[in-house]
């Protein structure tokens, strides 16, 4: 007996079916990763470390050089405005290195505190040039005079500030390191008084 042929798309149609069976009996070998909320889409959730390393770098970004220009002009401008005030003020936290410290207030306070023939030096270097400059030979020699005995009255006068600053600073202050201090003060009598800086502290007279 002759077998009857079996239809085309009867065997396509089974082996769909078949196909789409086995399709959903297969287990699912692949598994979701899940994801933190604040990590990028797509990417797996940052280590602790790794996150902050980021933010490490974000903050440390380096600026601009135009940014960095105008940071350091505004530093400087207010550095040198807080300057200005402690040489007025006489406020340590903000003077220059050479002022600051006990010593050099010491030093600075015992020179106020007298008369200097040094701190009238220019006002008479002044008299001194204009009577030379006169030609009248009597007043030239006047002028040459004078400003021999005003050179011998500073010398002798800042040569005793010297002998006794020192003995004060080694009196009061025997552990404290005093180099540059005798100079600072004589450097000091050559200024005129209310061209000081820092400004005068004391009055004259008074005892440092």
């Amino acid at each position: 007996m002759r077998p009857h042929p079996v239809p085309l798309g009867f065997v396509f149609r089974s082996r769909a079916k078949t196909d789409k069976t086995a399709a959903e009996q297969a287990p699912v070998t692949t598994t979701k990763q899940a994801r933190d909320p604040q990590a990028p889409k797509g990417r797996a959730t940052p280590k602790r470390s790794e996150a902050q390393s980021q933010r490490r770098s974000v903050a440390n970004t380096p600026m601009t050089r135009k940014d960095a220009a105008k940071r350091n002009r505004d530093e400087r401008r207010a550095a040198l405005e807080r300057q200005r005030q402690a040489l007025a003020s006489g406020d340590e936290r903000y003077l220059p290195v050479r002022d600051k410290g006990p010593v050099r207030r010491f030093v600075r306070n015992y020179v106020d505190s007298r008369f200097h023939i040094a701190e009238f030096f220019l006002p008479m270097a002044v008299v001194i040039l204009v009577l030379s400059m006169v030609r009248v030979p009597q007043l030239q020699n006047i002028a040459l005079l004078l400003w021999l005995f005003v050179i011998a009255l500073i010398l002798l006068d800042s040569s005793l500030l010297f002998i006794r600053l020192k003995k004060e600073l080694r009196t009061r202050f025997p552990d404290e390191p005093k180099r540059g201090a005798v100079a600072y003060g004589l450097m000091r009598t050559l200024q005129m008084r209310r061209l000081r800086l820092p400004k005068p502290q004391v009055k004259r007279g008074e005892r440092p």
